[in-house]
């Protein structure tokens, strides 16, 4: 999405899955190995973070792209190491706040179909500021 002044908007992109039980252990190593790659693979990417519930009965990522073609860069890139993450999680659902274009959110539905329920919610910008950026 374009501002009046033609600055892309960010895409914030946050997942939340169960963990399974018994595999918090290997998924927090999987999840290290993970972000190290994205981290070395993917400078444009803002922020990359992984969070557990207190009880490790849960997993959330967050990630900010800069732009959707940011986003669409991680999923070629990092993509391929998703589906060995799935035997630890069952993904209950992605949401995508910002403007992704259509072969994106169908990527993501993917993504979630291949570790879990398959629901994503795209949630547009009603109103705000982002200082994420520098211009």
């Amino acid at each position: 999405m374009r501002t009046m002044s033609g600055k892309s908007q960010p895409i914030v992109y946050v997942d939340t899955s169960g963990v399974r039980e018994g595999r918090l252990e290997e998924l927090k190593v999987a999840m290290n190995d993970l972000a190290e790659f994205v981290e070395a693979s993917e400078p444009r990417l803002l922020a990359y973070q992984v969070y557990f519930s207190e009880d490790g009965a849960r997993m959330t990522v967050l990630h900010i792209n800069p732009d959707s073609a940011s986003l669409e860069f991680h999923m070629k890139v990092a993509g391929p190491k998703f589906a060995p993450i799935g035997e630890f999680i069952n993904m209950l659902a992605i949401d995508v706040y910002g403007h992704p274009d259509a072969a994106l959110v169908e990527q993501l539905r993917q993504k979630a179909v291949l570790l879990g329920s398959g629901v994503v919610r795209v949630h547009e910008l009603h109103a705000g500021f982002a200082r994420l950026l520098a211009g």
